[in-house]
């Protein structure tokens, strides 16, 4: 019961916080701009990327039926992929929204009109959705003929595939290329765009304008570190012989974790966000 307790406390603060971060972007005019669309978003991705998980894993618990079938596995295995890799394509985004608007902000309003922040978001979410399709389709290939025990708390790639028989060495290199390709091109997006921000941002003259110009930036750079340590920490290996209990433990930072802190970091550290919920609450209680 105390770890019920907890994930359905984690799951409820979670979906509760982004669900008041999409309310506010809908409802607030003021934050109608690329960044805070992009946030909308990434909250809208995290309310279902924990989802996937946590509910089944609730479930489990309170009814001590842990069954799950081979084709729901392999489904909550594949929106889990394609919900992870699309949020490692959305945080490139923001990080190029950053870039345009310390680096080029006259130019701004300019490049990320409407048209152009919608084709990022399809471009973001359509590439996430083609994430798992390879790998999933290696995995739905190989025979599972002994023990039937998923050693986790959902269906993710490395316990499944240590229940399958014959030679998994193929779908552990696919499974590895894929997980490069995605973490790699978002990684060297993000690295690129904080780059000339940096070097943008060294040339402000004044302290407090090199300050203001950073603080914007703290709370994504807080969310990519987070993220993609663990999971790079999880995903970019060859084998499956790595401890599973310690890929359970990260597996709780990624899946659960990042998604109720994301919101707390972003609107801890944004004014015009803080400052739209304070209206609202106050709006509320008039």
């Amino acid at each position: 019961m105390t770890i019920f307790t907890l994930f359905l406390l984690i799951y409820m603060v979670t979906v509760l916080e982004n669900l008041t971060i999409i309310a506010l972007v809908l409802q607030d005019i003021k934050l109608r701009k690329p960044m805070y669309i992009f946030l909308g978003n990434l909250s809208f991705l995290e309310i279902w990327y924990i989802s996937v998980t946590l509910p089944n894993l609730l479930a489990n618990i309170i009814t001590g039926n842990q069954e799950i079938s081979y084709n729901g596995c392999l489904t909550q295995l594949f929106i889990f992929t394609f919900l992870g890799a699309t949020e490692c394509y959305l945080l490139a985004t923001m990080a190029y929204d950053r870039y345009v608007a310390i680096c080029n902000p006259l130019r701004y309003t300019i490049i990320m009109q409407d048209k152009y922040v919608l084709s990022l978001l399809i471009c973001s979410w359509s590439s996430g959705l083609f994430t798992p399709m390879l790998p999933i389709g290696f995995l739905s290939q190989l025979n599972f003929c002994g023990p039937n025990k998923v050693d986790h708390y959902f269906c993710d790639a490395s316990p499944v595939l240590k229940l399958a028989c014959g030679d998994i060495k193929l779908k552990e290199l696919v499974d590895f290329i894929v997980s490069v390709f995605v973490l790699v091109s978002s990684l060297l997006v993000i690295f690129i765009s904080y780059f000339y921000i940096t070097w943008t941002i060294l040339k402000i003259p004044s302290s407090r304008g090199r300050h203001k110009a950073f603080s914007t930036c703290t709370s994504h750079l807080a969310v990519v570190c987070i993220y993609y340590g663990s999971m790079g920490f999880t995903y970019i290996r060859v084998n499956t012989s790595f401890p599973i209990s310690t890929n359970k433990l990260v597996s709780v930072l990624y899946s659960a974790i990042t998604p109720m802190l994301n919101p707390v970091i972003y609107t801890l550290r944004n004014k015009e966000v803080k400052l739209s919920l304070y209206n609202a609450i106050t709006n509320k209680n008039v």
